[in-house]
């Protein structure tokens, strides 16, 4: 990371440079779910226009959140983070973690002060703080319908996310706590541009602020509040592309160009 591409990075999460500390990453992490959301619009676009099928270089990842309003997926968001953590000294690893198969997500293991911490910007979920990974007992956070877990360290030092919606365990994912290169994951990135992968074939908007969220699937825009949530169908794709302009303020002619393109929505969480 280039030292202007830094700079930039830090501008658009509108913070200064500090010196690593837990404070510090407390409001980088922060800054970063405020700043850049969750979404596969901007997959889906570079796709269709610019036949990219790994990860956007840095330059073109701060250009679709300064010009678009675009965020990224897990391994873009989370990756370039990794990045500018260890661009500003911090003790960070890359780290894959399993779903239904290995290294399908990304997140970074931060050490800072004799303690280990969890980073994950690229889950959709709101996690607005450093996760601690020296547990005894479960970590939870509640918004709205969904509850995520995260469970005490295995024997093997794996970290167990688990998320629940309605009380139902809906998704989860396990953290290898081994260091990684990003070149490891090439594979895993490349198919998920598969006609049959998960973000080929449905849409997530996930954007947070304090104790709210706002969350676009499909066609159902979920406005939470605390521990309650107000879920609104939308009537149509046009629908969809108005909700993602009033709400993440990616533009309409975007939006409306990658929602065309979707056959037929499937379950971002399946």
């Amino acid at each position: 990371m280039n030292s202007i591409l830094f700079e930039r990075y830090l501008t658009l999460l509108g913070i200064s440079e500090k010196a690593p500390s837990s404070d510090a990453l407390y409001e980088l992490v922060q800054s970063h779910l405020f700043k850049v959301p969750f979404e596969n619009i901007s997959k889906l676009y570079y796709y269709k226009h610019f036949n990219l099928q790994g990860l956007p270089d840095l330059e073109l990842f701060l250009d679709g959140i300064e010009r678009f309003h675009f965020g990224g997926t897990c391994y873009s968001s989370n990756y370039y983070f990794y990045l500018l953590l260890d661009q500003l000294g911090y003790a960070v690893k890359l780290c894959g973690a399993d779903m239904s198969n290995p290294d399908v997500h990304l997140v970074s293991v931060v050490s800072i002060e004799q303690k280990e911490y969890l980073i994950d910007v690229g889950y959709a979920a709101p996690f607005l703080t450093p996760l601690p990974r020296d547990l005894a007992t479960d970590y939870v956070m509640v918004l709205g319908r969904d509850q995520y877990v995260l469970k005490p360290q295995d024997a093997q030092g794996y970290s167990r996310m688990e998320l629940y919606r309605d009380e139902s365990l809906k998704h989860g994912y396990s953290v290898n706590p081994a260091p990684r290169q990003i070149h490891e994951f090439e594979h895993i990135i490349v198919d998920s541009f598969r006609e049959d992968s998960t973000f080929m074939n449905a849409l997530l908007l996930a954007r947070f602020y304090p104790n709210r969220s706002l969350v676009l699937h499909n066609l159902t825009l979920v406005e939470s509040q605390g521990s309650a949530a107000r879920i609104h169908a939308l009537g149509s794709r046009e629908e969809l592309v108005q909700a993602a302009y009033t709400y993440f303020a990616i533009p309409k002619k975007i939006a409306r160009e990658v929602v065309t393109d979707i056959r037929q929505f499937g379950d971002a969480w399946h």
